[in-house]
C-alpha cells in the first residue's frame, strides 16, 4: 500500500491508529459548543434542528428572480441567498456602457429600491433569512433591503441575514473590487457600527475562503487566508474605536465543499480552532460568541463538469456529506446543471432535495459530531491546524493580510497550487469521472436555461422611468451629503441610506464614494 496526498499535500497514509491521536486530545477537542469549538460552535448542533438550507439563485429581471425564491421556499428552502449580476456587483447601473452585454447574466440586476422592491414580492423579511452574495457594494444592498422591509412595516431590527460584505478575497481571488483596500476596511467598519445599532440580528460579513478555493487554492490555504483576512477585518474594526465583543459575534464564515470528504472535515474542524484561539488570546475577546467561527458551506462549482452533468448530483451529494460532518451552519448544493448554464428550476430542486435527504433520512442529524475521536480525521485536522497556522504567519510576516496581497503573496500561492492541480488533470494522476477518465463517446443533448437579452434593454427602460419621476434635486442634494461624509469621519451607511430611499441608483451611490475614495488599481506584482 502506497500513501496517498491530500489536497493539502500532507500524506494519507493507509492505517491511523491511536498512535495517530495527540496527547492532549480531549483538550484540543473541548465539549460540543465549547472553546476551542473543534466539535462544533453549539452543544446539541443538528440533534435538534438541522442547518439552514439556503439556496443560491438569482438571474435576469427582480421578478423573474423572485419567481424562483416562491419556487424555492415551495420547496422547503429554509433560506434565500441572492446571486446579483456582475454589473451590480461592480456598482454600475444597467444602462452604463460598460454593464453592456452582462445584465442579468450571472445573477440578478438591481439597479435601485425600485428593482429590490420586486426582488422580494410577497417574501415575509421578518420570517425568511436572506444571505447576499454582495462585496463592494454590500452595504448598499443591505440599505435597500432594510428600506424595502421598512416599508412593509418590518422593523429593521427584526431583519435576519447575511451580507458578504468580504472585500479582501476580492483583491486575493474574485475581481469585483471598487474602492482600494484602505477606504474598503473603513466601509466594512461603519457597516459593523451601522448594524450593531440599527440591525443587530444582521451578519455584517461573511468571510470567504470558498472564492479562493475556486480559484485553486488549497484547503490548507483556504482555512489560512480566510482567517487572515478575519483578522484584518477585526482589526480594522478596532481601530475604528468598536469594542471586539461589540461586532465579533455577528462575524460569519463561507468555505468550500470539496468531494474529499475526510480532509474537508478536518479542514472545518482545525478552523473553529485557530479562529477560536485567535479570537481569545490575540483580541481577548470574552464572549463566547465572539470565539464561534460560524460558517456557511457551498459544494465546490469548481468541480462539476459539463462532460455527462448527471454525476454531478452524485459529487454534490458527497461534498454536502463532508459539510454537515464538519458542522457547518448553513449549506448551498449546487444544481448539476451548472457547469453549463444557470440551473434549471428542476436542477434547483434536485440540488435542495439533496440536502434533505441528508438531514431527513440519514442518521447524521441523530449525533453532534460523528467523526470525534477518529484516528484518521483527527490526525488530518492536527495537519490542517499546523499548515494554516504556519501559513497565516507567512501572511503576518507582511505586516497585515492587506500588505500580503499589495505584495500579491496569497495571489501567487493560489495560482501555484491551481497550476500543480491543472498538470495532475492533465497528466491522469487526478481522476475527473467524466474528463479524464470513464467519459463517453457521445453526450445526451441537455437544454440549458437562457436568459432573455431582451432584459438589459428593459432595465435601461425602467432606470429611465425612475429618473424622469424622481426628485432630482433631492437625489443631488442627497449624494453631496454622502460625498461629505466619505471625504470626512461619519458613519457613511446613513447618508447613503437617504440617497437610497431618495430613489438614487446602486450605480449613482457607488460613483458618489468613487469621487471621493478613488478605485483601486492592482499593483505590478499581480
Amino acid at each position: 500500500m502506497r500513501d496517498r496526498s491530500g489536497e493539502s499535500g500532507f500524506p494519507i497514509r493507509p492505517v491511523y491508529d491511536e498512535g495517530d491521536l495527540p496527547p492532549d486530545l480531549a483538550a484540543r477537542l473541548g465539549a460540543p459548543g465549547a472553546y476551542p469549538y473543534t466539535r462544533g460552535v453549539y452543544p446539541t448542533m443538528y440533534t435538534t434542528r438541522p442547518w439552514t438550507m439556503r439556496q443560491y439563485a438569482g438571474f435576469g429581471t427582480a421578478t423573474e428572480s423572485n419567481a424562483r425564491y416562491h419556487q424555492l421556499l415551495a420547496a422547503g428552502t429554509m433560506g434565500l441567498s441572492v446571486a446579483f449580476d456582475l454589473p451590480t456587483q461592480m456598482g454600475y447601473d444597467s444602462d452604463e456602457p460598460i454593464a453592456h452585454g452582462e445584465v442579468g447574466k450571472v445573477g440578478v440586476a438591481i439597479d435601485s429600491i425600485d428593482d429590490m422592491r420586486l426582488l422580494f414580492d410577497g417574501i415575509p423579511l421578518d420570517k425568511v433569512s436572506t444571505s447576499m452574495t454582495i462585496n463592494a457594494p454590500g452595504s448598499v444592498l443591505l440599505l435597500l433591503y432594510q428600506l424595502v422591509a421598512e416599508e412593509n412595516g418590518i422593523p429593521a431590527s427584526a431583519l435576519g441575514g447575511t451580507i458578504q460584505n468580504d472585500i479582501l478575497k476580492e483583491y486575493i481571488a474574485r475581481g469585483t473590487y471598487i474602492f482600494p483596500p484602505e477606504p474598503s476596511l473603513r466601509l466594512v467598519a461603519d457597516t459593523f457600527a451601522y448594524c450593531r445599532k440599527e440591525t443587530p440580528k444582521w451578519n455584517t460579513i461573511s468571510i470567504s475562503g470558498y472564492h479562493m478555493a475556486e480559484a485553486g487554492a488549497t484547503p490548507v490555504q483556504e482555512v489560512a487566508f480566510t482567517l487572515a483576512n478575519g483578522v484584518e477585518y477585526v482589526r480594522a474594526a478596532i481601530a475604528a474605536g468598536l469594542a471586539v465583543d461589540d461586532f465579533a459575534p455577528r462575524l460569519s464564515f463561507f468555505f468550500v465543499a470539496r468531494t474529499t470528504l475526510l480532509e474537508e472535515v478536518a479542514k472545518f474542524r482545525a478552523a473553529r480552532r485557530i479562529w477560536a484561539s485567535l479570537m481569545r488570546d490575540e483580541f481577548g475577546a470574552t464572549d463566547p460568541k465572539s470565539l464561534m467561527l460560524r460558517f456557511h458551506t457551498q459544494t465546490a462549482g469548481v468541480q462539476l463538469t459539463a462532460q455527462q452533468p448527471e454525476v454531478n448530483l452524485v459529487r454534490v451529494a458527497v461534498q454536502a456529506l463532508g459539510a454537515v460532518m464538519g458542522g457547518t451552519q448553513s449549506l448551498h448544493t449546487n444544481s448539476y446543471d451548472e457547469a453549463i448554464a444557470l440551473p434549471t428550476e428542476k436542477a434547483a430542486r434536485l440540488a435542495l432535495r439533496t440536502q434533505q435527504v441528508i438531514a431527513y433520512e440519514t442518521d447524521l442529524t441523530a449525533t453532534v459530531d460523528p467523526f470525534a475521536g477518529s484516528y484518521v480525521v483527527e490526525a488530518m485536522t492536527d495537519e490542517v491546524e499546523r499548515g494554516a497556522r504556519e501559513l497565516i504567519d507567512r501572511v503576518f510576516s507582511f505586516g497585515s493580510s492587506v500588505r500580503a496581497i499589495e505584495a500579491g503573496f496569497q495571489k501567487r500561492e493560489i495560482e501555484a497550487s491551481a497550476y500543480r492541480n491543472a498538470q495532475e488533470i492533465d497528466s491522469g494522476e487526478r481522476v475527473v469521472v467524466g474528463v479524464n477518465r470513464f467519459a463517453v463517446d457521445v453526450e445526451e443533448p441537455y437544454e440549458p436555461l437562457r436568459v432573455d437579452p431582451a432584459i438589459e434593454a428593459g432595465q435601461v427602460a425602467r432606470l429611465a422611468r425612475l429618473k424622469a419621476e424622481r426628485d432630482g434635486a433631492a437625489v443631488t442634494a442627497a449624494l453631496a451629503t454622502l460625498r461629505d461624509a466619505a471625504a470626512g469621519t461619519d458613519n457613511v451607511l446613513y447618508p447613503m441610506r437617504e440617497a437610497l430611499r431618495a430613489r438614487a441608483t446602486v450605480g449613482e451611490v457607488c460613483h458618489a464614494l468613487r469621487d471621493v475614495w478613488g478605485t483601486y488599481r492592482p499593483s505590478e506584482t499581480f
